[in-house]
């Protein structure tokens, strides 16, 4: 039998939650808390095997909660559910030792299933976040700075105006500041600080 215990500041959430759990012969709903600190001393008292935990609560939100129970009580699995899906709210709490991350449109099943995965210790991430996660690493990696590029950069970091570049790389503005343009988007900048900075610190100058 999975312990689980639902962690959300809205009363009518839980309610919800643990009608869709009711019909599961292998999972039981043995308490519920409003609030992060609730949560942490439910969990110091019960040791329930999941925690279905949402991220925006009072008194200590999701993220904090996570992290202490990551560290307080290793063994039980936190499950985030939430509405949040930016890489601002997933990746802090996936950071934090949150075991899974849904959403709260989330289907019944999945719900369940996720909650049995948990406690496994697999991870479980939504379609959508997952999407999220992984769309930087699908981007094709930048490529290398031409020669002409640095020499413009260097240039720049230099505190040369597009002019004086131009001039002593016997080129014209505008093809200075077509070099440039590839430099911000190599780099993954927007201006000329930014791209002298981001060289800086990749070592390229």
């Amino acid at each position: 039998m999975i312990r689980l215990l639902l962690a959300d500041d809205h009363p009518i959430v839980r309610d919800g939650l643990r009608g869709a759990f009711e019909g599961c012969p292998d999972i039981e709903v043995i308490g519920e808390a409003a609030t992060g600190v609730e949560a942490l001393a439910f969990v110091a008292r019960h040791h329930p095997d999941v925690v279905l935990m949402d991220l925006r609560m009072p008194e200590l939100d999701g993220v904090g909660a996570i992290r202490r129970l990551a560290t307080e009580h290793p063994a039980v699995r936190v499950l985030v559910l939430t509405t949040y899906d930016s890489e601002a709210d997933v990746l802090p709490a996936i950071e934090a030792g949150a075991t899974g991350y849904l959403l709260k449109d989330a289907p019944v099943a999945d719900l369940q299933h996720a909650v049995r995965a948990a406690a496994r210790g697999e991870s479980v991430l939504a379609p959508a976040v997952a999407a999220r996660l992984m769309a930087p690493l699908r981007r094709p990696a930048p490529g290398a700075l031409t020669s002409r590029e640095l020499d413009v950069l260097r240039l720049v970091a230099a505190g040369a105006t597009n002019r004086a570049a131009a001039n002593q790389l016997f080129i014209s503005e505008a093809s200075i500041k077509t070099h440039l343009l590839h430099v911000y988007a190599k780099l993954g900048v927007n201006d000329r600080a930014a791209a002298v900075g981001e060289a800086y610190r990749r070592g390229l100058l």
